[in-house]
């Protein structure tokens, strides 16, 4: 389970966002940090049993703030990432933890490389009906909601601006996410919903990772 402590840590961290804060109350920051790492660690062990994970990796709390206008040094949530095993499986799992109703997992494709990503704009401008069916199933639809991620305004070049599949076209991320309330993230449900939610997206993984790994005309590439 995630504690409140995690959650209280992170709160008394937002308003004593310093150095000096954080060196007094270290013990407490290590205390936590092992208790999100142990979650994480469940996760693992639990999404390696329906699926193939290579790694999984929790993030420091410490902030780069070399080129943002934010200079405070810490991070005001933890948050960790599950890598599927390439380059048969792709895609992946994020968790982010944050107190305020501001907890989220999230999963998909973040940025995909330009081969991939004209891989499957080729894909939709041939045929999406597939894609479209598995993200509009009543279950993964109640559970994850719309597609989300950056688009373009415009057609990328080579594609006809009134292409049916446009708005699919036009995606350089593939994303889907869903927040959680504290009662939620603090529930000792949790950890179980995760790896449904999870599991719920497996379809869209496996069709997404059949593109990936096929030509256009459906011949492996690996």
């Amino acid at each position: 389970m995630i504690s409140k402590n995690v959650f209280n840590f992170l709160e008394a961290l937002k308003i004593h966002n310093n150095r000096e804060w954080f060196k007094s109350n270290i013990s407490t920051f290590r205390t936590v940090e092992s208790e999100v790492k142990n979650f994480h660690s469940h996760l693992y062990d639990q999404l390696n049993q329906s699926d193939s994970i290579d790694n999984f990796k929790v993030f420091r709390i410490y902030r780069d703030v070399r080129f943002s206008k934010n200079k405070t040094p810490y991070k005001t949530y933890f948050s960790g990432s599950f890598h599927r095993t390439k380059p048969e499986l792709r895609g992946g799992y994020y968790l982010y933890l944050a107190p305020n109703n501001e907890s989220f997992i999230a999963t998909g494709f973040w940025n995909p490389d330009k081969e991939d990503l004209m891989r499957l704009r080729k894909e939709f401008e041939i045929d999406a009906d597939e894609f479209r069916a598995i993200i509009a199933e009543p279950r993964f639809k109640a559970n994850w909601g719309p597609l989300m991620g950056n688009e373009l305004k415009s057609s990328p070049r080579g594609f006809a601006k009134q292409h049916p599949n446009i708005d699919l076209i036009r995606k350089k991320q593939f994303i889907f996410k869903k927040g959680y309330t504290d009662k939620e993230v603090l529930s000792d449900q949790f950890l179980q919903e995760v790896i449904y939610s999870f599991m719920v997206i497996r379809p869209y993984f496996d069709y997404m990772s059949s593109i990936l790994t096929t030509n256009l005309n459906g011949e492996p590439i690996l």
